[in-house]
């Protein structure tokens, strides 16, 4: 029978904290903090009594392509909220290049522009951190328009430094320079780079933290007028000897001009462009800036006309973005969030903005709408918009504030909520700031933890996959790889770590560890549907826990 009591089933998803020992480097048991400590370690939780197991967030487990892939938010929630281990982007891309349905209308639409002597450009993260995007996906499509024919081809290039080792951002670039130039060697068509710059400062904002990231970009790929630099490796060699402890996710925005000072690559009417990124987050306000009148946020200018913008994926759903897309997104129906509102049940979701599209659309099967308005409260709390390691706090506190105010309403029979602080500090690379960040997260769960207690519910703390606990760059042997002058080179990459997955429950109810071989993500949705006393859908994995009142 369903658990419609006010006792909450509260699950606190502490983005980024995977589980590894304690080193040098690991800002979770660097961090004075005794809650959470407590809460990892095989011991009593303030007097409670704590089940525990760890899960695998990384690889194959959650739809990846290999087990040598890290873990995302995205593909994190996505897997939480399904229930069940579905391909994810990068999958998907791989294998309608497999298969050829990726060359389907949208791309006869966008190789269209070019043959007929437009450009066709290229926008997207350079890297092969295979979480936004991969370097061998735009090749593949750069070969495939120049084979056929399309004569300018255009990339503008987004430097990683986060899912990728940073400072290599030069490398990726040298490495689509010789390819462009094979190809032109093969095809007489040689792509060229128009523009660029690090991917936190140029284009790739998301859930609209700050446009003035969306209007940098639109002004270096559109329009052209960003800082003018010969060559983007000339651009990355500059900006790193002005700055020399840059990290490449900041690189300021850059253009790439000829000799008579002109941009090379700027947007014109009639132009084609492809967004390479297969994951939409960071995509979806580039679209919008490239598409939208009118537009609003930020003075952006006449749009040349007859712009044709598609995507290499559907971005979101509900929102139709974009209007055009080379491969078909998995939609997933009944999420744990679907059963749970079918049920009758009152639920709600709480994230600071950076991770709110997380506990939502990813959450909910890649889409935005609730499943029933009148069981479902979103609160979204606006995240600082500062570099996070100058308040690596970040929201914790008024995340915890929100969940105890819905444990004290008591209206819901489940409340899943999203600390971004251990992620998005952690890909600061600042050991310290990321030290500070977990400290912060120890407070607020405490608080959370009091509020469960009082209110005689259960708490059930996971991660959606690795980041703070790693802060260094090792090599396959473990060995700490360092800089010229002998500091540890900062890993600012997601991990392969598991993740925790404790349960806390105040109902007096027998919780026992389904001893799952390579337990995941996936098996949490079931767990939750136990917890509550609902069905489970024949097509989720297993519990990693059940219960018995």
């Amino acid at each position: 029978m369903a658990n419609s009591s006010a006792a909450p089933l509260v699950l606190a998803i502490l983005d980024g904290v995977g589980l590894a020992p304690p080193t040098e480097d690991n800002s979770v048991w660097l961090a004075r903090a005794p809650f959470l400590h407590s809460v990892l370690r095989d011991e009593l939780v303030e007097g409670q009594p704590a089940v525990r197991t760890e899960l695998r967030a990384h690889g194959t487990a959650v739809g990846l392509p290999s087990d040598a892939d890290m873990g995302n938010s995205e593909v994190g929630h996505n897997i939480l909220g399904a229930g069940r281990i579905f391909d994810q982007g990068a999958k998907q891309v791989e294998q309608a290049m497999l298969e050829g349905t990726i060359w389907g209308p949208a791309w006869q639409h966008v190789l269209a522009r070019g043959v007929a002597g437009k450009r066709i450009h290229f926008i997207g993260l350079l890297s092969d951190g295979n979480v936004h995007s991969h370097i061998k996906h735009l090749q593949i499509m750069l070969e495939k328009a120049a084979e056929a024919g399309a004569a300018h081809l255009v990339a503008h290039v987004l430097l990683d430094g986060r899912d990728v080792r940073d400072g290599t951002g030069d490398k990726y670039v040298e490495q689509l320079e010789t390819f462009c130039a094979e190809l032109g060697a093969r095809t007489g068509i040689t792509p060229i780079i128009g523009s660029g710059g690090g991917r936190m400062g140029v284009t790739m904002d998301r859930y609209e933290a700050d446009w003035a990231v969306v209007e940098r970009g639109y002004q270096a790929h559109c329009a052209g007028t960003a800082r003018p630099f010969p060559s983007a490796l000339t651009a990355i060699r500059t900006f790193r000897a002005e700055d020399p402890s840059i990290s490449d996710q900041f690189l300021p925005p850059f253009t790439v001009v000829g000799g008579d000072g002109a941009p090379v690559g700027a947007m014109q009417d009639g132009d084609a462009v492809v967004l390479f990124n297969f994951r939409g987050d960071r995509m979806i306000e580039i679209y919008r800036a490239l598409t939208e009148t009118p537009f609003t946020a930020f003075e952006r200018g006449p749009l040349p006309a007859d712009l044709l913008v598609s995507g290499l994926a559907l971005y979101d759903g509900d929102l139709k973005i974009p209007a055009e897309f080379l491969v078909p997104p998995t939609r997933v129906t009944n999420t744990v969030s679907e059963v749970i509102a079918t049920a009758g049940l009152r639920q709600a979701a709480i994230a600071e903005t950076q991770k709110y599209g997380h506990v939502t659309y990813f959450w909910n099967g890649n889409q935005s709408d609730k499943f029933n308005n009148a069981l479902e409260d979103y609160v979204e709390i606006e995240s600082d918009r500062v570099p996070f390691e100058q308040r690596p706090w970040m929201k914790s506190a008024e995340t915890a504030d929100e969940i105890i105010r819905c444990i004290q309403a008591g209206k819901h029979q489940f409340i899943r909520a999203n600390f971004a602080a251990g992620d998005m500090v952690g890909h600061t690379g600042s050991v310290q700031a990321a030290t500070i960040a977990v400290e912060g997260l120890d407070i607020s769960l405490r608080r959370v933890f009091e509020a469960v207690r009082r209110a005689g519910g259960t708490l059930i703390v996971t991660a959606d996959h690795g980041n703070c606990e790693a802060m260094v760059e090792r090599d396959s042997k473990g060995t700490v790889q360092s800089l010229a002058d002998g500091t540890p080179v900062p890993k600012k990459s997601h991990t392969l770590s598991p993740v925790p997955f404790v349960v806390l429950d105040f109902m007096g109810r027998t919780i026992t560890v389904n001893h799952i071989e390579h337990a995941g993500l996936a098996n949490v949705a079931a767990t939750l549907l136990g917890f509550l006393g609902l069905p489970v859908p024949d097509a989720y994995a297993a519990p990693a826990m059940t219960v018995q009142t």
